[in-house]
């Protein structure tokens, strides 16, 4: 096929499917063969493919945080300071500052080079680590005033493989910095497993198809892809609106921080702005985002209001203008800022206003707000094994709920945070009290605690958890408690995040929002992660779904009555003439 030879819509469907295959070797390689619980059980990692041009490709089930931008941003870096590239290159960028979403995502960015010694494309794995080095033994260093307290272990782009070997002396420094050194060593070489297996089966596509094709494919599907996504934005009405979602208060920004996100809509030209600029300067703490994910969260919120068919690329990103600013807590961070805990809770609040900005602004689109994270029962446990000595540290997964209900559905129950989008699997507590010395006396949602609406929010998720045999430390960086998760066009907010511990005699003491807890012998702790906002009015919905939803303990039977003005019989079905009396006097009483 020559170069300027156009594909038909078989050859770029097949070609696409065969690229996000590439990725889903890459991540399934990752998800089989990583040590640390956080990937082989939570699956926090992804794969995609970047041109030699620093434009996202592909990236087939991977978590939108990480990739939607950042993987552009750090191939620029790598080209920036390697500006030639030879095969058997790899190279490790965590860095917030060159292009990465947070120190604790490991990112191997391997270059494809052709055997004309041209690059072509770069693959991409990023995987959370168990322990970045940070002075604490967490991941999400909440109260560190900046990177130095942080501690992470920082690598701006840089070279950790040539000619296929290991660079030792950057192996040493992590083995030296890393509390679980063997278990980062079994994840190092899942990452780099997964990035040389997804060189492979690119240079053996490219041998099938020829570059040429891969190269005409690249331009095509980027303008297809642009395409829908103008297409999507031209449905939506024009307007513009300026909303705000509040983190709660927090170790360097003891008023909270009101993230404030101004929205514009241009059906016309097929273009959607999100307006960064004005919010406060970058706080004392680590709840910066780094560029990577004031970009990322933006579009996050994006994708999540049109159709879910879009390709999410470089294509469809020319129709989305993020404009950010420099030392900004949700813009582009300068050293030697923290952005510890980058990927998860202001820019959940970034990507909430963005999608119920556009479900505010157009009927049938967006959606409510997701619940907060990072509650103890998606910590970071930290000790030593009492059997073994040996030190244990991972991030759990144990539960979590918080799903935004949409125009036209309830929401995803077990989203985990907006930023992940459902793709991260919680932990089976078995496998966790095998691996780990700790036991799980509860995991249950919550009643009540979705945001009610003509769609239902997430279920709050409680779980109580302690040591067995020995003392652990939990480090976590919870958000939600004075500002729950928002409903959308009449849609209620969802339930509180709560954190308590339980003492050994059974009394109970409330734990602040960010902490390291050290849990003793005999104690447990107790976690309630957010409700997502509900989308619509609750009176709206069905009088069949609100005694279903009674029958599944998802509401009570007084908040059906209270909240959705549903009144039920003896049998458990909703009594209709009372039910819509009921209606009719909260109806009016709003009113």
């Amino acid at each position: 096929m020559s170069k300027a030879a156009p594909l038909d819509g078989v050859q770029m469907a097949i070609l696409n499917k065969r690229l996000e295959g590439v990725c889903r070797k890459m991540a399934n390689t990752l998800f089989r063969t990583g040590r640390s619980g956080v990937l082989n059980t939570a699956r926090d990692f992804s794969c995609c493919i970047v041109t030699a041009d620093n434009q996202l490709l592909a990236a087939a089930e991977s978590l939108p945080i990480h990739v939607l931008s950042g993987p552009d941003l750090m191939a620029a870096a790598v080209q920036e300071f390697h500006p030639v590239f030879k095969r058997g290159d790899a190279f490790l960028n965590n860095s917030p500052y060159h292009g990465c979403s947070h120190p604790a995502d490991h990112t191997i960015l391997v270059p494809v080079v052709d055997d004309d010694g041209r690059h072509r494309f770069t693959m991409v794995a990023k995987a959370h680590q168990a322990d970045c080095g940070n002075s604490l033994p967490t991941t999400y260093m909440g109260g560190a005033r900046d990177v130095y307290q942080e501690g992470a272990l920082i690598f701006p782009a840089v070279r950790v493989q040539e000619n296929f070997q290991d660079i030792e002396d950057i192996v040493r420094m992590c083995r030296m910095r890393i509390r679980v050194p063997e278990q980062w060593w079994g994840d190092y070489l899942a990452e780099m497993g997964a990035a040389r297996i997804g060189e492979r089966e690119l240079m053996a596509l490219a041998a099938e198809v020829g570059w040429d094709t891969l190269d005409a494919f690249t331009e095509q599907w980027f303008d297809y892809s642009e395409q829908r996504m103008a297409s999507e934005i031209k449905r939506l009405p024009a307007g513009g609106m300026t909303v705000t979602s509040a983190h709660d208060p927090f170790p360097g920004a003891p008023d909270g921080i009101e993230v404030k996100v101004k929205l514009a809509i241009d059906p016309a030209d097929g273009v959607i702005e999100v307006d960064l600029r004005d919010n406060p300067d970058c706080l004392p703490c680590g709840l910066n985002l780094s560029e990577a994910c004031s970009r990322t969260s933006a579009m996050v919120g994006v994708f999540n209001s049109v159709d879910h068919t879009v390709p999410p690329n470089a294509g469809s990103f020319r129709r989305i203008r993020v404009l950010l600013r420099e030392n900004c807590v949700v813009g582009i961070p300068l050293h030697p800022t923290s952005c510890s805990v980058a990927t998860t809770n202001v820019a959940d609040h970034v990507a909430n206003g963005v999608q119920r900005a556009i479900a505010e602004l157009a009927d049938g689109a967006g959606m409510a707000e997701v619940g907060s994270v990072i509650p103890p029962s998606v910590g970071v446990i930290s000790g030593r094994k009492p059997d073994t000595g040996e030190a244990f540290v991972n991030q759990i997964f144990l539960g979590f709920g918080g799903g935004a209900a949409a125009p036209t559905a309830d929401a995803w129950v077990t989203i985990g945070h907006v930023g992940n989008a459902g793709l991260c699997y919680q932990d089976s507590a078995e496998v966790d009290e095998q691996v780990f010395p700790i036991f799980v006396k509860d995991r249950h949602f919550v009643p009540d605690t979705g945001g009610a609406g003509r769609y239902r929010g997430g279920g709050g998720m409680q779980v109580e958890f302690g040591p067995d045999g020995c003392d652990l430390e939990v480090g976590y960086v919870s958000d939600g408690t004075l500002y729950p998760a928002r409903g959308a066009r009449g849609g209620g907010r969802g339930g509180r995040a709560v954190q308590y511990i339980r003492h050994a005699n059974g009394e109970t003491e409330t734990l602040e929002p960010c902490a390291q807890v050290p849990v003793r012998a005999g104690e447990t702790i107790v976690s309630l992660s957010c409700g997502g906002g509900g989308f619509g009015s609750p009176l709206e919905r069905p009088l069949a779904e609100v005694a279903s939803d009674v029958r599944e303990k998802w509401i009570s039977g007084e908040a059906a009555a209270a909240v959705y003005g549903v009144v039920l019989g003896a049998n458990g079905e909703a009594d209709i003439a009372a039910s819509e009396k009921q209606r009719r006097e909260l109806a009016s009483g709003a009113n």
